[in-house]
Order: structure tokens, then sequence, then C-alpha cells
């Protein structure tokens, strides 16, 4: 690939509307966005890291214990959070994007999920994607993590990787190297005749892998899936260890 010149996206979605059931008991009493791993919520380190990298604007979407998360997201002065109001009805990760479009702009933008965690290497993961994006071959590049590596991750994987980025979802029977890391620059042309409603964001990935348009890139650093209580504890091992 030739070298692009950066376009750092200004703009961002966290999805945080989520009911987090496997987080309980956790869960049940503050919504999953605002458990606290080493002391900070959550939804929190992906707002900095995006505040880290120049996002001037994130949307965040909420529906289970709304109030709680609308009261602490308040608090921030960056990045300007704009909600996205799915009190009445959970749209699903690709309705809940689609129902933000208005607020996110032309230019390709960062997608996150409020759980989504990791410690970083010598690059800022984010930095690396914006460096990487290339909208004229792509309509979403995903931030990958191996499978092998991960923590608190014990799944099949998502998707395997040709050596030019190219991704290809896992077959329901087989095993593949990588995990989304829920992370990722969309364009805008990913979601050019959506589904109407409720609907998963994979969809949209599907459609752009069959047309050679869905991208990865290989994670610098270490992530870990936060989903359970016992990943909080294995998260906060993990950083702890790396800070020694």
């Amino acid at each position: 690939m030739t070298a692009l010149k950066i376009a750092m996206p200004k703009r961002a979605i966290v999805l945080a509307a989520g009911l987090g059931t496997r987080m309980r008991p956790y869960s049940d009493q503050v919504p999953k966005p605002l458990v606290k791993v080493s002391g900070k919520a959550l939804i929190d380190y992906a707002l900095d890291r995006l505040d880290d990298v120049g996002v001037e604007q994130a949307v965040v979407n909420v529906h289970y214990m709304a109030d709680a998360l609308e009261g602490h997201i308040s608090k921030r002065k960056r990045p300007r959070v704009i909600l996205s109001d799915e009190r009445k009805e959970l749209m699903g990760t690709g309705g809940g994007v689609v129902k933000a479009l208005g607020h996110l702009g032309d230019a390709p933008f960062f997608y996150m999920n409020s759980d989504t965690l990791w410690i970083e290497g010598v690059k800022p993961n984010l930095l690396r994607l914006a460096e990487a994006f290339d909208p004229a071959e792509m309509d979403a590049l995903l931030l990958l993590a191996p499978t092998t590596s991960s923590i608190g991750y014990d799944a099949r994987g998502d998707f395997s990787m040709s050596t030019d980025g190219r991704l290809r979802r896992r077959p329901e029977r087989e095993v593949v190297p990588f995990a989304y890391a829920s992370a990722a620059i969309l364009s805008p042309a990913l979601f050019k005749d959506t589904p109407k409603g409720v609907f998963p964001l994979t969809v949209l990935f599907d459609r752009a892998a069959e047309q050679g348009r869905l991208h990865g890139l290989r994670i610098d650093g270490i992530w870990m899936h936060v989903g359970t209580p016992e990943a909080v504890a294995e998260a906060e091992a993990a950083m702890i260890a790396s800070a020694a």
C-alpha cells in the first residue's frame, strides 16, 4: 500500500447501551460501562483513548441504567459527548450507529465498544488505525487481537486475515486466529442501504468482506476482554504486571 496522508478522525461513537448480563452481579448495581477496572470506569478508558488522539466529539448511546451513565458522562470535559438515547428501544450495534449517523459527519469515524480495553504497545492503537485506514480500499478497518495472547477471551476467534489485511469471518465450526477487539474506523460508505430498525453491525461487516473492503490491523499490545467479573480481576492483574 502506498503512503497516505493521515486523516485523523475527529468524531467517534462509543456503544454503551448493552444490558451487560454476563457482568452480574456488578451490572445489577451499575451499567456495565461504569464497572471499574483498577479504579477507573470502563467507558472512561475508551473516551480517554479517543481524547488522546485528538477526537473532539463522541456519541455515546444509552439504554440500560441510562440516567447513571448520563450523569457520569456529563462530568467529562473532553471529548465533547453527545448522547444517543435508546431508552425506548435498544437498536443493536448496527442500528445504534445508524441512529447516530447525523452526529458523525461525512468523514470516517472511530467506533468503540465501551468495554474494550487494552494495554498499549509502542504507538497508540487508534493512531495506528488512522495511519492504516485507506478509504479508497476500505469501508471498515477493525482492530484485531490474537486469540492466544488476549486476556479474558476463550472463544474460537472472529476472523482470519490475508497478507494484504483483508478479513474473512470464521466459518461456524472452524477456529481462526484473531478476535475483533471492538475498536475500528468505519466509513460512512459502510452504512449505504442499511437494514431498517434493529440489526447487528456484523451484517455490514459481512457485506464489506464480500466486496473485499473489510480490513484488519493487528493490535500492538495486549487486548483484554472484560465481559465477566472474573475478567475484571484478570485485567487488573495484567495492568499491574505491565506497569512493573
